[in-house]
């Protein structure tokens, strides 16, 4: 059985000879200060609604789609290279530090987005049918009801999935490999629809 490190500490690696798979440091599923930072916008989220002021819901829609689409394209097409041409001892230091954040990080920008988007358009009427623009507002909706499902559908359960695997005393790198690739597939390409949306929205916009 490979030995594990403690936290704060160098991880400590099962040799080749041993045959047996790479170590893995200790680490957290979920992290008590990412579940506080979760909770803490998830709060102000629901205060932006309940007070139902246009420049709160504006900021929390802008501010959580804009980082969504800047994690969506910096993990799909940065990110997902690098660690693709990394040796599996170093994906698995660098997953055991980045996928936990990403598990808290996904669903609380993804819910932000959406609420306060669908909250702010209540509130202007841009969902409604009177609207002049309302072909690419239900464009809009489409695209980012697409993002949402890849995103919690698809995203979350194989962040959820590589971590449950790391925690196995014996963790299969071939596993951890496969979903890994469908987690960095599919941020690239809700990056790309997020470029969509960038489109649809300046075209309301103009």
């Amino acid at each position: 059985m490979p030995q594990v490190a403690q936290l704060g500490a160098e991880p400590v690696r099962e040799s080749a000879s041993a045959g047996g798979p790479p170590a893995v440091p200790a680490f957290r599923i979920l992290a008590p200060l990412g579940l506080a930072l979760a909770a803490v916008t998830l709060v102000a989220l629901v205060v932006a609604v309940v007070v139902d002021a246009t420049w709160p819901l504006d900021f929390m829609h802008v501010v959580f789609g804009s980082a969504w689409t800047i994690i969506d394209l910096f993990v799909g097409l940065i990110v997902g290279p690098i660690l693709g041409s990394l040796p599996v001892p170093a994906r698995i230091e660098f997953t055991v530090r980045f996928m936990p954040k990403m598990v808290v990080l996904m669903p609380t920008v993804v819910t932000a987005t959406l609420v306060a988007g669908w909250q702010l358009a209540t509130k202007l009427g841009t969902n409604l049918t009177s609207y002049p623009n309302h072909g690419w507002v239900v464009a809009s909706m489409i695209v980012v009801g697409v993002m949402a499902v890849i995103a919690l559908g698809l995203l979350e359960p194989a962040n959820i999935a590589v971590l449950v695997e790391l925690k196995k005393p014996r963790p299969n790198p071939a596993v951890i490999e496969r979903l890994m690739k469908r987690f960095v597939y599919c941020s690239g390409i809700t990056g790309l629809m997020q470029i969509a949306t960038f489109v649809i929205m300046t075209r309301i916009a103009t």
